[in-house]
């Protein structure tokens, strides 16, 4: 069989180096680059086309949210795990929300990983312990919630705008840098817009905005 071709994305030089060496051993995968952040990850997953992204989510340049959006927009088919120290909630449901095929926690054994990387390829889909778990109870919830009713209040431009930026993962302080106002107006925000959408969190108004095709 032809071998996985795999793309490292993660900030921590020893952390890829340490990855590359243990997947390069086995006989179906080839690593075939790697970027030490997100923007640069995005571009190297343009050159390279890999069959496989393998993905931190906490990188300083850029969210690994963002640079899976944008992966996503490159090649909706291309495979994307995220590979973290991170058992967020909020972050688990933004990435799998966002297009990831898999959320696998860095102290995942060898083995593991591997047979995740295969899954993945062939449709499946990927993720450590408990979180699928956690994506069934949330997305239940969510669709058992009565449908917002066309009378709700519309949300203002810069609502819009700081709702785009909570379906990319981004924080309130990331937000107000993107923005160039103060983080204080962007919780202001972000209250506002859940109780003009009835919802109960930024995961839910990530899940709404994706649903309702707000930012296609």
């Amino acid at each position: 069989m032809e071998k996985i071709r795999v793309l490292i994305i993660d900030d921590h030089t020893l952390f890829r180096e340490g990855l590359k060496a243990l997947l390069n051993r086995q006989d179906f995968i080839e690593v075939v680059g790697e970027a030490g952040g997100g923007a640069d990850g995005v571009k190297r997953a343009a050159e390279l086309r890999p069959d496989v992204v393998l993905m931190d989510i906490k990188m300083p340049d850029m969210t690994g949210i963002e640079a899976l959006s944008r992966i996503m927009e490159l090649d909706p088919e291309m495979k994307v795990i995220v590979l973290t120290v991170s058992d967020d909630d909020e972050d688990l449901f933004t990435a799998v929300r966002t297009g990831a095929s898999g959320y696998l926690l860095k102290n995942v054994e060898t083995g593991r990983l591997v047979s995740s990387i295969y899954e993945v390829v062939r449709g499946g889909a990927a993720l450590s312990g408990n979180l699928a778990g956690k994506i069934f109870r949330e997305f239940r919830e969510i669709s058992s919630r009565r449908e917002l009713d066309s009378g709700r209040e519309p949300l203002s431009n810069r609502e819009k705008e700081i709702l785009y930026h909570i379906t990319l993962g981004k924080s309130n302080k990331e937000i107000a840098s993107c923005l160039d106002i103060a983080e204080s107006t962007v919780k202001i925000h972000v209250q506002n817009l859940l109780r003009k959408l009835n919802l109960a969190s930024r995961v839910e108004a990530a899940v709404y905005a994706t649903r309702h095709g707000l930012f296609r």
